[in-house]
């Protein structure tokens, strides 16, 4: 029996159809499902109230009632595997765009692997983002032709850019009209540096993500058209916390790259966690107390390992590198670093003291750090701001 055989034919990305149908999938076991439960928790509090006062007078009603709600969800939930089913199989066919076609589509994908890139890694592979060198909206091989082909001035000074949560590698060319480029373009037209970046499935925890890019930066340094003599990362948010996950990884591998980082630059990581993180399990916490909203609470743990992680940063024994020079930036909504809203929101995602690893109590996580504070900017501007390119250009000389 031949391959063509023996393995039925399928799109090598995943397609705009299939995304569809993934959609379905949640929509039966995250939406009715928590319908269905709240449905049954507040039926069962009344009809038990009434059969206390009355004495038994509505099991009759209510036996009657939860064999039609249970036909009715059983129902819908066929209906809506059903149709998944047949958009599922259509994908396959590779009817419809494929999602990396398309800047929005490779936007959805990042979203998605974001939200849920643990579940989509064991259940439905063909949408897990793999770690990749990334250039025009698909990956690069990692072997000598490839990489030269992509990368035909390549210098042997090498700054990689990791994104954040549920972002990609353009997320990087946000108001590039206004800036003149991306922190990427400018440096390879401004100085020796080439920039190499990178996409993840920031789903999955931030520990295998470092694993991942060790792996990765191995690899690239081993192959790399001629030989590298130093290495600076970027990291924007998780990126940051995933490149210092990344550094603490012990291994075997003869190119020893993380002995060429010479600098590590984090663009409002959450070193000691993420308030929006904490909030998100506090809220699941609080509503799984009641029956009728425990089912609410189900959907807030309903969340990626990744975001989990983001509660409290990475774990206290993953250290710096004594080697490289770490510089923190951290931005604030409002100008000053002592207002109300600066103290409370930060950038609005992370706060101050998180981006610089500085706790009220304790020591600082990066002593002798640069400290960079961007004011009246939100988490996002990081991602391409006039003053933190500016910073960049200086520290990597």
């Amino acid at each position: 029996m031949t391959q063509t055989q023996s393995q039925p034919r399928r799109p090598k990305q995943p397609g705009v159809v299939g995304a569809y149908a993934l959609a379905g999938d949640y929509v039966d076991e995250v939406l009715l499902g928590t319908a269905r439960d709240v449905h049954c928790a507040i039926a069962k509090r009344a009809f038990g109230l009434t059969n206390k006062v009355t004495g038994g007078f509505a099991r009759a009603p209510q036996a009657v009632h939860d064999r039609i709600s249970s036909a009715v969800y059983a129902g819908v939930g066929a209906g809506t595997r059903a149709i998944s089913s047949g958009l599922r199989a259509a994908d396959n066919r590779g009817v419809g765009p494929r999602l990396e076609s398309s800047n929005r589509g490779r936007f959805v994908l990042s979203a998605v692997n974001g939200l849920l890139g643990d579940r989509l890694q064991e259940e439905q592979p063909t949408f897990a983002i793999q770690m990749a060198v990334r250039s025009h909206g698909r990956d690069v091989p990692l072997d000598p032709a490839s990489l030269r082909a992509t990368y035909p001035r390549a210098t042997g000074d090498l700054v990689v850019f990791l994104h954040g949560l549920s972002e990609n590698e353009d997320y990087w060319n946000r108001h590039c009209e206004q800036t003149g480029g991306s922190y990427a373009e400018r440096l390879a037209g401004e100085t020796t540096w080439t920039p190499v970046l990178l996409r993840a499935n920031t789903g999955l925890p931030i520990a295998d993500n470092g694993v991942a890019l060790a792996d990765l930066l191995d690899k690239l340094v081993g192959e790399w058209p001629t030989d590298v003599s130093r290495i600076a990362l970027v990291g924007h948010s998780m990126g940051g916390l995933i490149m210092r996950a990344a550094c603490a990884v012990v291994t075997d591998a003869a190119t020893q790259w993380n002995t060429l980082v010479t600098d590590v630059v984090t663009l409002g990581s959450p070193h000691l966690g993420a308030p929006i993180a904490k909030t998100l399990h506090l809220g699941a916490a609080a509503l799984g107390h009641l029956p009728e909203s425990a089912p609410f609470g189900r959907i807030l743990e309903y969340r990626s390992v990744g975001i989990l992680n983001l509660r409290g940063g990475l774990a206290p024994d993953v250290r710096a590198l004594p080697s490289a020079r770490y510089h923190l930036v951290a931005a604030t909504l409002a100008s000053s670093l002592r207002h109300p809203v600066s103290e409370v929101l930060g950038d609005m995602l992370v706060r101050y003291p998180s981006a610089t690893g500085r706790p009220r109590r304790g020591q600082e996580m990066f002593p002798g750090a640069d400290v960079l504070h961007v004011p009246a900017a939100g988490h996002f501007d990081l991602l391409n701001h006039p003053e933190v390119y500016a910073a960049i250009k200086a520290w990597l000389v």
